[in-house]
């Protein structure tokens, strides 16, 4: 429970903000939402869920229920969220804004991971090795330690030269996202880190290493921002006396916890646990991996690292391979794939592969698992060498990644090779063939929730996830079996701000097509949109699959289509930018996107007039996640139409429908090019979830 201390600094909060900020109104919506923050924070372990429509003002709802509360419990606030736009706004304005009308002083942090940072090694390596000959394989350097995979071109290795120049000069402190000069996809790995390639206190740089300056920011701070895939991943590494997290970020029993933008988490969460293994490729990174621990060994001039000599690691690594090839062989007797399909792919049912493969499985792992042990005792030989020069730090770095790649392999074949519990649902396995016909092996989870029963419920001091859509019209069943929500967990779907029902209509017409008949129905789409969609304002036009956005088009007339920016054509935030300069101009201008257009896009007044959604966006049946899930509720009875596609379908469209009205003064139209919100039973329960716009249903002759 609260202390009354705290309830009345929370108050006290409120009405400062209030007071001082400019066009303030006050909402019941935002009132009821700091109060559930304050209660789910205020109870040990408490959890609370909000569901908080666009214009309920929730960064400071949970701000200032956030902030007050872990001031008093001295604990930590880490706010996740899921896309870069909000962490900067957050960093950026809404933070710094509520702190300063509170008159707190309070230190804040942005956290990323290694890879949105220089590592000044690297990047000496990278600069030092541009006109050194030992890149070729020459003066006593392995071919396999080269770091530039084709000749640097003019334009690498003048981004070199600004990146050393600015970071040096202490112009620039290395965070990847501000560098001075655009960095392109060859060079961001070669100047930057994972885990696995860092050697942290052991490094020469670590003085002055930007990733490890940030990380002592993070230490220091009292408010933490994220992305959501960092939390994650911090929260799955095992931290002190055998829980876990807090290795990169704070303890989880001393940090308050708000996932913003929380409809991400359960898909992030499974990518998690996902891991792949691509056949050949390992097989062709082993026989690299050989050579490098040969330098190794002739480095640190050691007869046995890891109690195993030189050839007794040779045998194994070619052991490895060999148990590699092996199981292809046995994918490829057991498995004919459809040379119709463009992406062949064989899914274990109820995630049950065949017994041979998940012999070859139980082997792999033992095999990993050994080398793994080994390559750590030859990489930290490597690393806590006192001077080996550059060929020390190429090896480090090197090894570490082929450390990463190991743990990736035995992660896969673990899963291959466990046995699924009784009451949870199983794990997906499947497996694809490339269009260079190389062999991969996958295998995930199909559902957050035991992931985050393991290492986030009940083990943060408090948590709360909210988002403008978590639930399917107030039912949170779906979401809740999505993350394992805890029993005595929160909650609550707010009421929007706005009044709905004037300010939008939602527009069914009288289409003579469902989507299953593609053709008819893209033909039918380009004559509506050609006919009714008005081409002098700003609209938003949604596609569940690239092929139908395509088709439509092209079956569009010429006239129309030079007033469609179609997403894919250029960048996202370029084609938006022209958009809304169209829109200032008085021009038309019609956006055509999938789903990442369907949400975070905020497109106010005239920007948008009309969303037409072209059909329901049902997810892909043939995603071996979703089926070994859906499979796995058949088998005990259920339902994963009603339970799963539904809920989540109805949670998606009321995403795209919110991205018509922005403001209290937005008016517009949502138009449903689908009848099967008509025509399916399951159809009305979707309308009804939806939010109370006036409805305009036509009927069909």
């Amino acid at each position: 429970m609260l202390a009354d201390t705290t309830k009345d600094a929370i108050r006290a909060a409120y009405a400062r903000l209030k007071d001082g900020l400019p066009g303030f109104r006050a909402r019941a919506s935002q009132g009821r939402m700091i109060a559930e923050v304050a209660k789910a924070f205020g109870t040990t372990g408490g959890v609370a869920v909000i569901e908080a429509p666009t214009g309920t003002g929730k960064s400071m709802a949970y701000l200032i229920a956030g902030v007050e509360v872990a001031r008093f419990q001295k604990k930590k606030l880490l706010i996740a969220t899921a896309t870069v736009a909000l962490q900067e706004q957050l960093v950026q304005r809404d933070i710094p804004l509520y702190l300063k009308l509170n008159g707190i002083e309070a230190k804040v942090a942005l956290a990323k991971g290694r890879g949105r940072y220089l590592c000044p090694r690297n990047l000496a390596m990278a600069v030092n090795s541009i006109n050194d000959t030992a890149q070729m394989g020459l003066a006593g350097f392995d071919a396999d330690l080269v770091l530039w995979t084709r000749p640097p071109q003019p334009r690498d290795k003048q981004a070199l030269a600004s990146l050393r120049t600015a970071f040096d000069q202490h112009e620039w402190n290395g965070d990847m996202d501000t560098a001075p000069e655009p960095v392109s996809d060859l060079l961001r790995p070669m100047v930057t880190t994972s885990a696995g390639g860092c050697t942290g206190r052991k490094c020469g740089q670590f003085m002055i290493c930007p990733f490890f300056a940030a990380r002592r920011a993070v230490d220091d701070a009292e408010i933490i921002v994220a992305n959501q895939d960092l939390v994650l991943a911090d929260l799955t590494m095992p931290g002190e006396e055998e829980g876990w997290g807090g290795v990169i970020l704070p303890r989880p029993d001393e940090t308050l916890y708000i996932f913003d933008e929380g409809h991400h988490v359960p898909a992030k969460a499974i990518d998690r646990g996902a891991s792949e293994v691509y056949m050949s490729a390992t097989v062709r990174q082993l026989s690299r991996l050989g050579r490098q621990v040969h330098a190794a060994y002739s480095l640190t001039d050691k007869e046995s690292l890891g109690k195993l000599s030189l050839d007794r690691g040779d045998e194994k690594l070619q052991e490895l391979s060999n148990a590699l090839e092996e199981l292809e062989k046995e994918i490829r007797l057991g498995w004919l794939p459809d040379p119709a399909e463009t992406e062949p792919m064989y899914r274990g049912s109820l995630g049950q592969l065949p017994a041979p493969w998940v012999e070859h499985a139980r082997m792999l792992s033992l095999s990993t698992g050994e080398i793994q042990r080994w390559l750590t005792a030859v990489r930290r030989a490597v690393v806590e060498m006192t001077d080996g020069g550059p060929t020390q730090e190429a090896l480090s770095r090197e090894l570490g990644i082929a450390l990463e790649r190991i743990g990736k392999q035995a992660s896969c074949w673990r899963a291959w090779s466990s046995e699924d519990p009784d009451e949870a649902p199983p794990l997906a396995r499947w497996v694809t063939l490339g269009s260079d016909q190389q062999l991969v092996c996958h295998a995930s989870a199909v559902s957050a929730g035991g992931l985050l029963r393991s290492v986030l419920w009940g083990n943060a001091s408090g948590v709360v996830m909210t988002s403008a859509t978590l639930s399917a019209g107030g039912n949170f069943r779906g979401f809740a079996d999505a993350v394992g929500l805890p029993d005595d967990a929160i909650t609550l779907s707010l009421p929007s701000p706005f009044d709905l029902a004037a300010q939008a209509r939602l527009e069914v017409p009288a289409m003579r097509t469902l989507p299953d008949a593609r053709e008819a129905h893209a033909e039918e789409i380009s004559q509506w949109l050609a006919d009714h969609l008005d081409w002098d304002a700003g609209n938003l036009v949604l596609f569940t699959s690239r092929a139908k956005l395509d088709r439509v088009l092209q079956k569009l007339p010429i006239a129309q289509v030079r007033k469609v920016r179609a997403q894919g054509s250029l960048g996202k935030s370029q084609l938006i930018a022209e958009h809304c300069a169209d829109i200032e101009a008085g021009k038309g201008s019609t956006l055509f996107g999938l789903a990442s257009f369907g949400e975070g896009l905020d497109l106010p007044g005239k920007l948008c007039e009309t969303v037409v959604i072209t059909q329901l966006p049902f997810a892909v049946p043939t995603d071996p996640v979703g089926a070994t899930y859906a499979e796995w509720l058949e088998s005990r009875g259920r339902n994963p139409f009603m339970e799963v596609s539904i809920p989540e379908a109805t949670r998606l469209l009321t995403q795209y429908c919110g991205r018509l009205i922005r403001n209290e003064t937005d008016r517009g139209r949502i138009v449903l090019l689908d009848r099967r919100v008509v025509t399916k039973r399951y159809g009305s329960g979707m309308l009804k979830a939806l939010p109370p716009f006036r409805r305009l249903i036509e009927r069909t002759a």
